[in-house]
């Protein structure tokens, strides 16, 4: 499995320069809120997927004052040998992404050569907006799993933007749109069945981490919504065209599935207290890895940024001990208490490094 051995970013966020060796076992950043701690686990994330976790926008991320941004990572890889990636952002919209000095034709290429878990306390949306949220999720689980299904929705966002312009001007091309729809629905077909194959894995996973986390009565569950399951997309797409005309977008398609949520039945945005929630959307982030590991055959390198916030110390040792006894691989875990930091992980392994920051700057103590 890939494990982070070092990594140096330069003016991503609130960090400079700064150049971290780390633990292939666990490694644990303690500081104030602000200081930092969040963009390393970022920093990582980005090295992983080539964006942030947080910021929908690449402008977000660059320090203040700078037209451009770096990370590199040294990896030790699943042969044993290092490999070295990097990646450099300019604000002109230029990213380069390089593999042992060898720069990726397409930067989706390097996509699921590191695979990556976060569990954040932004996860919350997942629960509390739109499906936006939900697919987005979804989608990054199958992009790093499987590159048919990321070529599929990139194709297919491609011909949604285009359908769409079409159906602002004031005369359509009917028998040009039928082509794009016919060409739309045959990359929805896999893009649905990769969905709802990926829902039926989790679905159990999540119940049982659920169960272990919380040790509640409830049941949790997740239930795949797409108008698919009725018709295919050109027979959606035919029938809803006078509807999209007048809207002037495109309102059916696998751009528009939900994945719902639900406890005992019902909404867990409605019906779940704020502890719930978060004990679902952690258990949904393990079961994500727990799949992942599966897939890949390998530990996906886990960050856990503030996970502790709001669970009782139960659930917290009942969270990493679950991690613990599972043969996990190379984990990343913040926390602005150190105190209680170190409680729970050194009674878990001897093999862990801290780290404390201020200002971006990052000392190993």
């Amino acid at each position: 499995m890939p494990v982070l051995e070092k990594i140096v970013i330069a003016d991503f966020r609130n960090i400079q320069l700064q150049e971290i060796e780390f633990s292939p076992n666990i490694n644990c950043i303690s500081g104030n809120n602000g200081e930092g701690k969040t963009n390393l686990l970022d920093a990582i994330h980005y090295m992983s997927m080539t964006k942030s976790a947080f910021a929908s926008s690449d402008r977000f991320n660059f320090r203040h004052g700078t037209d451009e941004f770096s990370i590199a990572g040294t990896y030790r890889m699943q042969n044993g040998l290092s490999s070295r990636f990097a990646l450099q952002m300019r604000s002109s919209g230029e990213k380069k992404v390089k593999r042992d000095d060898k720069i990726y034709q397409k930067v989706s290429e390097h996509v699921g050569v590191l695979p990556v878990v976060m569990v954040s306390p932004s996860d919350v949306s997942m629960v509390s907006e739109s499906g936006e949220e939900r697919r987005r999720f979804v989608n990054a689980v199958l992009s790093q799993m499987d590159r048919e299904y990321m070529s599929a929705m990139q194709q297919y966002n491609r011909l949604l933007l285009q359908r769409n312009r079409m159906l602002k001007e004031s005369e359509v091309d009917r028998s040009l749109l039928e082509v794009i729809d016919m060409r739309m629905a045959s990359l929805a077909d896999p893009v649905y069945n990769a969905r709802r194959k990926f829902v039926e894995e989790l679905r159990p996973v999540v119940s049982e981490y659920y169960k272990a986390l919380s040790g509640d009565s409830e049941q949790v569950d997740i239930e795949y919504e797409s108008e698919l399951t009725k018709a295919s997309l050109d027979q959606l797409l035919g029938a809803s065209f006078e509807k999209d005309r007048i809207m002037k977008h495109t309102t059916s398609g696998i751009h528009r599935d939900d994945f719902s949520f639900r406890m005992n039945g019902h909404p867990i945005r409605r019906y779940g207290s704020q502890g719930q929630q978060k004990s679902f959307l952690v258990s949904l982030k393990f079961a994500q890895y727990e799949i992942m590991k599966k897939n890949y055959g390998f530990a996906p390198i886990l960050l856990l940024d503030d996970v502790f916030d709001k669970l009782d110390m139960g659930r917290i040792s009942n969270l990493l001990h679950m991690v613990a006894s599972n043969d996990f691989g190379q984990i990343f875990i913040t926390d602005s208490n150190k105190v209680r930091m170190a409680g729970i992980v050194d009674g878990l392994t001897q093999d862990r490094a801290y780290f404390e920051t201020a200002g971006g700057v990052f000392t190993r103590i």
